[in-house]
């Protein structure tokens, strides 16, 4: 099926292309020097209402789907994928809000990020713990009317800045997976605290850190479902996040693939411009392909989550896994096109490179999405 934008996320797309143009742009280089948080990009945002886009209307948003999402985070991570990944972690938590939330939930956590303001972050990863989630060490405890939550996440992006955390913990370790739970904890709950802020390869600038939790009280009334509910919960907010990795990944692609273009057309070797190299030519070519044919596989996975069809996570899992292996070769053959200066940090596709390898590991690594892929189809 083909995939058409609406007027209105042409509209918004438009306004995100300004903003990106005339306050991220400028700004990426040092973010990825500085490994700085940019508060002045967050403040953008709030300006534009970008944080709050996911919020239902009655909460100052405008419910954007999906597949808004992924537009707006495609064409942010042209320049910038710590920018993105702003957007991307707190619309996770409208997200995660949204699909399990009750009433009183909602009205309090979707008040709260109404402001437009807020910084959210998703706290699931531990040192023992990535892809085995039936290893998660981090214990909750019902005592009273509140759980007491104990333990150690790494690897936070936004951890170091967020507001708001949508944390999992295993209130019945004997179950394994099916004793995991999710709750939302406030940063300034007493014994929750940012622990070592990271130096990562790429993704710099996103704040990504531990999260220690040293008998943090939560009531009762901020555990998201029920007990053991936490795993299926993971799962299904997986498969969005996995899509929004890949548009994040496409816009990469993307921008990568437009700077090694031009540069093509202006480097001059042997007497003209390395763009009238067949070579140069089929690499450009080939691309090209990447690019496009990821982009119908993010919007056709994204419109079916939209619409509720069944294999949507088979969907997000196909999407993900293509869009970013495709993002790694797409930023490296940009690299090899710019030849000695695509090694240079004053050019950004080397940077790129860089931010394209977190999208391989992040939200389930690619040989995890393979065997997801693969279960899919023999039927597990």
């Amino acid at each position: 099926m083909g995939f058409e934008f609406t007027e209105e996320q042409r509209m918004i797309r438009e306004m995100v292309k300004k903003l990106v143009t005339e306050k991220i742009a400028p700004r990426a280089a040092e973010i990825d020097e500085s490994n700085d948080f940019p508060y002045d990009i967050k403040e953008a945002f709030v300006e534009n209402g970008l944080l709050k886009m996911g919020l239902p209307e009655e909460y100052g948003g405008i419910g954007a789907n999906v597949a808004t999402i992924c537009m707006v985070m495609e064409e942010v991570s042209k320049v910038s994928f710590t920018a993105a990944s702003l957007f991307f972690s707190v619309h996770l938590i409208i997200d995660l809000l949204f699909s399990v939330g009750n009433k009183e939930q909602k009205k309090k956590y979707f008040g709260l990020l109404s402001r437009g303001d807020k910084i959210a972050a998703m706290a699931v990863t531990e040192p023992n713990v990535g892809s085995d989630l039936s290893s998660m060490r981090t214990r909750a405890v019902l005592i009273g009317d509140n759980y007491i939550l104990n333990g150690t996440k790494c690897f936070i992006s936004l951890g170091g800045v967020a507001d708001l955390y949508g944390v999992y913990a295993s209130t019945s370790p004997e179950k394994r997976t099916r004793g995991l739970s999710a709750f939302i904890v406030e940063r300034e709950t007493s014994g929750f605290s940012i622990g070592k802020i990271e130096n990562p390869m790429g993704m710099r600038g996103s704040a990504s850190s531990e999260i220690i939790l040293e008998d943090v009280k939560v009531p009762k009334e901020d555990l998201l479902g029920k007990e053991g509910d936490g795993f299926s919960i993971l799962v299904n907010s997986l498969n969005v996040e996995r899509l929004w990795f890949a548009s994040m990944a496409l816009g990469t692609s993307q921008g990568a693939l437009d700077y090694a273009t031009q540069y093509a057309k202006e480097r001059v070797q042997f007497g003209k411009p390395i763009a009238e190299f067949q070579g140069i030519q089929f690499m450009l070519a080939d691309m090209a392909i990447q690019v496009e044919v990821g982009r119908s596989i993010l919007y056709d996975a994204a419109s079916q989550i939209d619409r509720g069809v069944e294999d949507g996570g088979l969907k997000s899992a196909i999407a993900k896994c293509f869009i970013t292996d495709a993002a790694m070769k797409v930023t490296t053959d940009a690299v090899q096109v710019l030849g000695g200066y695509g090694y240079m940090k004053e050019y950004p596709v080397e940077r790129m490179m860089r931010d394209a390898k977190a999208t391989q590991i992040a939200a389930g690594t690619n040989q995890i999405q393979r065997v997801l892929i693969a279960r899919s189809l023999l039927g597990k």
